[in-house]
């Protein structure tokens, strides 16, 4: 990662990245209280992570028969919206020049937002 991904990662959290990672912590770790709600933490977690520092990471998808079926439960219950949400937001970021960077990331969010289960974050 470059200067630039280290500014943007700065930018990032700055302007709602760390609040929005502490969301998605705090979601994970009231997930996880039930051994039922722990996938679902294990992704929330997940999401924290990129959301934190989005800037110079990668998403790799993957995880066969498992993660689809997990995949098709976590879209039909909330995923699809939140997906949504960042999709919109991002599209909204990607009207100016200096929001494509950040309009990308959002982008990156958003399909990790609809499938999460079988990704990875790098």
């Amino acid at each position: 990662m470059g200067c630039f991904g280290v500014l943007f990662n700065i930018i990032w959290i700055i302007t709602g990245g760390l609040m929005t990672a502490l969301g998605f912590l705090l979601v994970g770790v009231v997930c996880c209280i039930t051994i039922v709600g722990i996938p679902l933490g294990r992704q929330a977690f997940k999401m924290a992570s990129l959301t934190l520092a989005p800037f110079g990471r990668t998403v790799s998808f993957g995880g066969g028969a498992p993660s689809f079926v997990a995949n098709v439960f976590w879209v039909l219950l909330f995923g699809w919206w939140a997906a949504l949400i960042y999709f919109l937001e991002g599209a909204l970021y990607c009207i100016t020049i200096v929001g494509i960077p950040f309009g990308l990331q959002l982008f990156k969010m958003a399909k990790l937002m609809l499938c999460p289960f079988g990704a990875t974050v790098q």
